[in-house]
């Protein structure tokens, strides 16, 4: 469980993502949750990212960790994308079939 999330749901928060804002805990107790999205990059973050991405059903398809800065990548079929710090999947043990809810 994530205590503290922030969700981009509208055009300019999608758009904005974590860009000019405080690093999420490293500790794997704050996420920020995009959707629509099945893509994501990197590009002018400071730090990693764990990405776990999510079909419409809240199933992880895909996990993807320490994604550096100035990368990117996506994933056919998700619906919406869980960014975390880098090493809180692991922490959180989050793994393809898992089923996520956000409340």
């Amino acid at each position: 469980m994530v205590p503290h999330g922030r969700a981009a749901l509208s055009w300019w928060a999608r758009f904005r993502g974590l860009l000019f804002r405080a690093p999420l805990a490293s500790d794997g107790s704050e996420a920020m949750l995009i959707e629509p999205c099945a893509s994501i990059h990197t590009f002018g973050m400071g730090y990693a990212l764990d990405v776990v991405f999510v079909d419409k059903a809240g199933t992880v398809v895909r996990v993807h960790e320490g994604i550096r800065p100035w990368r990117a990548c996506m994933q056919r079929g998700a619906r919406s994308v869980i960014e975390f710090h880098a090493g809180a999947v692991q922490r959180l043990s989050i793994r393809p079939g898992d089923v996520l809810e956000w409340k």
